[in-house]
């Protein structure tokens, strides 16, 4: 049994002048100890996605379509008191800008025990110990517990905020963009940091990021975004190294690599598609160096693959587009 599975998700946003869908019938599913990279530019709905998932969407937002399966019950049915119960102690969530979530007013360790004390009810000396344990494996002197935010530097406030994250010992830590701001030094000691707390407790994780080389160092499994849809999915390693749909290819080739000869990068020309309009077709065509006339015709099928899918109207002439584009299959992921 997966331990998150998205069937069919769909999510959309009501506007003054009429409804703008963000997510368009999204399906993905988590196993036990899966890492799964969501990447995707600014404005594709990786951020609504993961709202949608813990039912925190605004009051404009609603899931219209599909179900949120989680340990085989469904998220999106659950009551707001019933959910308030699941945050925290099976799912957490590191927002975007974590740095900035930490409250000033409080010292940081009486932050960091509040969810095991309303949660767990449990003993307030108890619960410090294990925030100690927390910060100790986060790599934080025990000691700046009794500090305030404005204490920490940047890179300290965000380890503070993954120690939050397990406070309860969760089945599914969200990430949204957790790295975001760092210099790439601590970015790495952050992912690092990460991986060992997810293989020591057994975790899964949902990471949110527009960066390609943070999902090859770091996940399992990726799920590219695009338009308010997943348009590929699967193993990193098969999805990055041989990669299916054409925006995929366009942000391999956007990255630089650190092995084989240097190569100019190549960016994506055009802006994504305005969700709040009708997209008939493949909703990367405007922007596809190989989109043809039956890309802007009808509904794109999905075309599986081993442990995946993709979206493309001329995904039998994959090899050949791949070959276009001057893929060169130089990723590695952990």
């Amino acid at each position: 049994m997966a331990l998150l599975d998205l069937k069919n998700l769909s999510i959309e946003y009501k506007l003054s002048d009429g409804k703008l869908k963000a997510v368009d019938d999204v399906s993905l599913t988590i196993d036990n100890g899966d890492i799964l990279g969501l990447v995707g530019e600014s404005g594709c709905g990786k951020s609504t996605l993961i709202k949608g998932i813990i039912n925190l969407l605004p009051s404009n937002g609603k899931v219209t379509e599909g179900e949120v399966v989680f340990n085989d019950e469904v998220l999106n049915k659950l009551s707001v008191e019933d959910m308030r119960k699941k945050r925290w102690k099976e799912i957490s969530l590191i927002t975007q800008s974590a740095m900035n979530s930490l409250n000033p007013v409080y010292k940081v360790g009486k932050q960091i025990i509040e969810p095991m004390i309303e949660h767990d009810k449990t003993p307030k000396d108890e619960a410090m110990k294990k925030a100690e344990q927390l910060f100790e494996l986060v790599g934080l002197e025990k000691g700046r517990l009794q500090d305030y935010p404005h204490q920490y530097s940047g890179g300290m406030k965000q380890r503070a905020i993954i120690a939050m994250s397990l406070a309860l010992d969760p089945k599914l830590i969200i990430a949204d963009e957790p790295t975001t701001a760092l210099d790439v030094i601590v970015q790495s000691q952050i992912l690092e940091r990460i991986n060992m707390l997810l293989n020591q407790y057994d975790g899964s994780m949902i990471l949110v990021t527009h960066d390609i080389s943070v999902v090859a160092q770091t996940c399992t499994k990726v799920a590219v975004m695009y338009g308010g849809k997943i348009i590929e999915y699967g193993d990193v390693n098969q999805v990055l190294k041989r990669p299916n749909h054409p925006y995929t290819m366009g942000l391999k080739n956007a990255f630089p690599s650190l092995v084989g000869d240097k190569k100019e990068l190549i960016s994506i020309e055009g802006t994504p598609p305005d969700l709040s309009k009708e997209i008939i077709g493949c909703r990367f065509a405007e922007r596809c160096p190989f989109v043809q006339g039956k890309c802007r015709k009808g509904e794109i099928k999905k075309t599986s693959v081993k442990n995946g899918y993709f979206y493309c109207a001329r995904a039998e002439e994959r090899d050949e587009l791949m070959k276009q584009a001057d893929i060169p299959s130089t990723w590695e992921s952990n």
